[in-house]
Parts: structure tokens; C-alpha cells; sequence
């Protein structure tokens, strides 16, 4: 056999061993041979003589090297497939043909909560729970799936994985047969990832492009109803210049005239909603917003809803912007309306001014000083821990499917806190909520704010090219600088405004035009005069809808911008100011 000494011995122990007890001996060997790694599996047996002693042995002896090798290589197969299971990024769960778990990965351990030698041997349906997101309904396991279609199932989407302790994710999920060397199908392997977060970003991304069609939708209705709007107020200014102080008119033009001023704020909500207007900080009061906000919310929640005001009339003046202001008062008034729409209650609004001292602050970013305090309060049905804690996050909202967008909070938040205040919430379940909003308060009147008594209208004499699209405008802008001593050259079209100033570039000492025009817009048109004329001045009307750069605008030559509807005070005070200079 060419066995060494070692061998030799080791051979004969064993048949000594099975002399010595009479039982089969079967023995497995790993040597070497002329530079090559045999293996071999032998099995000594007894032979009985009569007497029934054993008289001697018969040695089987195989070589089983291939065999062993096959083995090897399938042993570290299966431990480097392992490792890649342990290591990969998704969950992996593998089953045999009846679910019953042979292996779980790490992923899958940390997902479902169930370890390796937990879940071994355990029905898939009990380690891998899964349900509808939408419908909230048990789901057909992947593993029943697969051994039905005896085929790889696709990802599914909308399925929320339930862990050992009842956490829920969002996953992805697939599955695929395992196969044998004849193509039987032995098990199921199961391969999953936690898609929560991802889910959470394209929902956000979603609900942020349909704000923004909403916001492009609510700024062009915006810029047509600042042009309906433009001549109603304008002709409005005019009679109520025209009539005297006791006229029997006056009182009526009056109302017209503040409708017209309602209705403007009304667009510059709108905008603010359409991102499509700057803010424009400046000292204001919060009463008159506070209660036209309250007033406005009056009309539209439901009786079964009272609201209690307590507005200090003496609270001082804030920095902000007013449309601002009514955004977060009214962002706050309807959610405290939804917590009680059910079943009805109490909203209570308060305004005062208050002293916050070192230890009142309530973020690094507050100093101490005066602060108006505004709070909106409900009895509705309060706000969870859990909830509490994510109600500023932006997208976040507990609000049914089409009731919310999840920005109005996010949006209060970051409003409050960019002016240096702070917002507090406290709620207890089935009783209600209330929000404390904490806002630096102006004491002092800079000069220019004193400064701003009623100018009388600012008359003139120079020759002005007025362009805009709209008949309506057109003849009461000609109309209003008629009456205050300019020579007006109007144009409703861009193209023939062009070629009128072309012709006699020199007689024009202001040229006065709309942003939105067809053929030609407003941006465009002044480029292509300031290129026949650099030193003529050019003022800009914009609706806010239309997207461009007032930076570039202004480097470009354009002296400065006035937003529709304009009031006749401000056109006469910018025309003046660009003419003087």
C-alpha cells in the first residue's frame, strides 16, 4: 500500500481494536503521497470463527479524494456565500419548501428583530410579518408567492414590514426558488431593504412639486386679478379726488376704495403663498392683522366653534412683514378648526406684550427684552408625545389624505424664529393645545417712519411713454397722470412702443411699462430702449408672478419697480424720485 511506518502502526492499532472489541471500525485518512493530498474512508470489519471469537479482519479501503474535494469546495462555497449574506446591505432570509427559516442575515436580524437562532426552523409568516400600507391588511407572505408562481417575484411596493416589537417599516421586498442540480425547487430565498426613509424623501418631493404647481397655478390667477384689480382702485382714487369732503358719494367710494385695499391683501397672501413676492419687513401693529385674520376665520369654521379674543390694544409694534403675520395666525386658527371639527369647541386668541428675562428664554438665538406674546389655543383633541416632536418638521402632518400639506407649521416655525422670537406648544391629549408665539417688539420710531405723513400727489410736466397690454389699465393710467400735469404717449403693444421711442428717442423724459406683455415683456422691451438711449429712466410694473432677477433688472439700466395695483400716492412719489435723479 505504500504506507509510512506512522502508518503501518496507526493501521494496526485499529485492527488490533477491532480484535479486541468485535465491532465494525470505520475510519477516515487524509495523508500525503507523491506531492499530492489523497483521501481515503475504509471500514474494518470482524470475522467470526466458529467459536464465535473473531478470528480475523476484512478491509474495505476506498479512495474518496475527489469526493472530499467536492465536499471542501461546497463546504467553502457555502461559507464565502455566507459571509456575502452576512455582509450584504439588504435583509436575506432563505426558507425551505415549506417557509421554514434556514438562514436570516444580520439586516434581516436588525429589520425583523428575530436572531438567527430564534428564527431557525420558524414559519416565515411569524418572522416576517407584513401588511398593506394603504389598506392596513395582512399581505400574502413572498415565500407563498414564489413556491405558487415557482418563479422570482417582483419588489412590491406599499408594505410595511412589522418587527418583534412592533415597530413598522417601509420595505421593499422580493423573492426567487432555490434550485437544485435537477432544477427541483429546495427552498426560497427572501431579500428585502428598508425603504422608510427613501419614501419619506419622495413623498416630500412630491408634495414639494405640487406646491409648486399650486404656487404657479395661484401666481398667475394672482397677476390677472392685480390687473382687474388695478383700474378699480385707480379710477376709485380719482373720484374720490374728484368729490368733496361732504359729498354723499364720498362714504361709498370710501368702501369701494377699501374693498379694493382688502382685495389686494388678499393677492399678496396668495403670492406669499406662490413664493412669488419678497417679504417686505416693516413696523407694524399685529391687532388690525390678528383681527382680520380672526374675522376672516370666523366666516368659514363652523359654529359649533366659538372664538374668544383678548387683544391688548396698547401691545407695542413689531418688525415683520404683515402677510407674514397673517399667514401664521391664520396657519394656526385653521389647524386649531381641524382639532375640533368633530366635535366642536373653543378657540381662544390673545394678544399682550410681556418682560422675558435671562431665565424665560426660551432658544439661544432670543435676548431678553419686551416680546409680544400671541397665543392660539384650542380644546380639541390634543397632540401625541410622539407627534409633538415632529409637528415643525416640514411634509410632517397627522391630517387625512388632501387636508394638508404638512408646510404650515414647518412654515410658522421658521418664520417666528428668522425675526429672533420663539414658538412653544403644550398639549395634553383630549383636552387641547395651545401655542405661544413669542415676537421682539419695536419701541422705538426710526425718523423715517415719522416722517411718513400723507404726501400730497407729486405733479409734473415731462413727456411719458406708457406701456401696457391691457385697454383697461392703459386708460386709467393716462387719465390719473393726465389729471397730474404729464404728456402721456400710450402704447398697447411692446413692438410699437419700440418703434415709437426708436423714431423719436429724445422727446421722452420717463418711460413707465408692464412686465408681462405678449411678443415683447417689460425686461426685454427696456434692454432694447436703454440700447437706443442709455440715459433714458424706465420704471418696471410687475404683478409678482413673472420669475426674474431684480438684480439683473436694475443693473441693467431700469431705475426702479412698482407692483400692481399701484396706488396713486406711490406712482407719483416713484416718478418724481426717478425724474429728479
Amino acid at each position: 500500500m505504500g504506507q509510512t511506518p506512522y502508518f503501518m502502526t496507526l493501521w494496526m492499532s485499529r485492527i488490533d481494536k477491532v480484535f479486541e472489541t468485535g465491532k465494525v471500525l470505520r475510519v477516515q485518512d487524509e495523508q500525503e503521497m507523491m506531492g499530492r493530498l489523497y483521501y481515503t474512508d475504509s471500514i474494518i470489519s470482524p470475522i467470526y470463527a466458529l467459536n464465535e471469537a473473531v478470528s480475523s479482519v476484512c478491509v474495505v479501503y476506498r479512495d474518496v479524494t475527489e469526493l472530499k474535494k467536492t465536499e471542501i469546495a461546497l463546504s467553502q462555497e457555502k461559507e464565502r456565500l455566507l459571509v456575502t449574506l452576512r455582509s450584504i446591505g439588504d435583509g436575506v432570509i432563505t426558507t425551505d419548501t415549506k417557509g421554514r427559516i434556514t438562514l436570516i442575515n444580520k439586516i434581516a436580524e436588525k429589520l425583523t428583530g428575530w436572531t438567527q437562532v430564534e428564527a431557525y426552523e420558524r414559519d416565515i409568516k411569524d418572522v416576517f410579518n407584513i401588511i398593506n400600507v394603504k389598506t392596513g391588511q395582512q399581505c400574502e407572505n413572498t415565500v407563498e408567492k414564489v413556491l405558487k408562481a415557482k418563479s422570482v417575484v417582483e419588489p412590491s411596493n406599499y408594505t410595511n414590514l412589522i418587527a418583534r416589537d412592533g415597530t413598522e417599516r417601509m420595505i421593499a421586498n422580493s423573492g426567487a426558488p432555490i434550485f437544485n442540480i435537477n432544477s427541483e425547487i429546495i427552498g426560497v430565498v427572501l431579500v428585502f431593504r428598508d425603504v422608510t426613509e427613501k419614501n419619506k424623501i419622495e413623498t416630500q418631493l412630491q408634495q414639494a412639486q405640487k406646491m409648486e404647481s399650486i404656487g404657479t397655478l395661484a401666481g398667475g390667477i394672482a397677476h390677472d386679478f392685480n390687473n382687474i384689480l388695478f383700474p378699480i382702485v385707480g379710477h376709485t382714487e380719482m373720484l374720490i379726488e374728484d368729490f368733496l369732503e361732504d359729498s354723499p358719494y364720498r362714504d361709498s367710494l370710501n368702501e369701494i376704495y377699501t374693498a379694493g385695499l382688502r382685495a389686494r391683501e388678499l393677492v399678496q397672501q396668495i403670492l406669499a403663498f406662490s413664493r412669488q413676492q419678497k417679504n417686505e419687513i416693516k413696523r407694524i401693529k399685529i391687532q388690525p392683522i390678528f383681527r382680520e385674520a380672526l374675522k376672516m376665520i370666523r366666516s368659514t369654521i363652523s359654529t359649533t366653534i366659538d372664538i374668544n379674543q383678548n387683544i391688548d390694544t396698547e401691545c407695542s409694534a413689531i418688525n415683520a412683514d404683515p402677510i407674514q403675520i397673517h399667514q401664521i395666525i391664520m396657519n394656526l386658527a385653521i389647524n386649531a378648526f381641524h382639532a375640533m371639527e368633530d366635535d366642536g369647541g373653543t378657540l381662544t386668541a390673545s394678544l399682550k406684550e410681556v418682560e422675558l428675562g435671562e431665565p424665560d428664554l426660551i432658544n439661544p438665538d432670543m435676548k431678553p427684552g419686551n416680546y409680544a406674546h400671541l397665543v392660539v389655543a384650542d380644546t380639541g383633541i390634543g397632540i401625541d408625545k410622539d407627534v409633538k416632536e415632529k409637528i415643525f418638521d416640514p411634509f410632517f402632518t397627522t391630517k387625512k389624505e388632501g387636508k394638508g400639506t404638512g408646510m404650515g407649521l414647518s412654515v410658522v416655525h421658521g418664520i417666528v424664529t428668522s425675526m429672533g422670537g420663539a414658538i412653544q406648544v403644550y398639549s395634553k391629549l383630549g383636552k387641547g393645545t395651545q401655542f405661544n408665539l413669542y415676537f421682539p417688539v419695536e419701541k422705538n420710531v426710526s425718523e423715517d417712519q415719522k416722517s411718513q405723513a400723507e404726501e400730497p400727489f407729486r405733479r409734473g410736466t415731462e413727456q411719458i411713454l406708457l406701456v401696457d397690454d391691457e385697454e383697461s389699465i392703459i386708460k386709467m393710467e393716462k387719465r390719473m397722470l393726465e389729471r397730474w400735469g404729464y404728456h402721456i404717449t400710450p402704447h398697447t403693444s411692446s413692438i410699437e412702443a419700440l418703434e415709437t421711442f426708436r423714431s423719436t428717442p429724445d422727446k421722452f423724459d420717463l418711460v413707465i411699462t408692464d412686465m408681462a406683455m405678449p411678443a415683447m415683456p417689460g425686461n426685454k422691451l427696456s434692454a432694447e430702449l436703454i440700447k437706443i438711449r442709455p440715459d433714458i429712466p424706465i420704471l418696471l410694473c410687475t404683478g409678482y408672478s413673472e420669475k426674474f432677477s431684480e438684480e439683473k433688472v436694475l443693473s441693467v439700466g431700469i431705475k426702479g419697480f412698482l407692483f400692481k395695483p399701484i396706488m396713486m400716492k406711490d406712482l407719483s412719489k416713484k416718478m418724481r424720485d426717478v425724474l429728479v435723479k
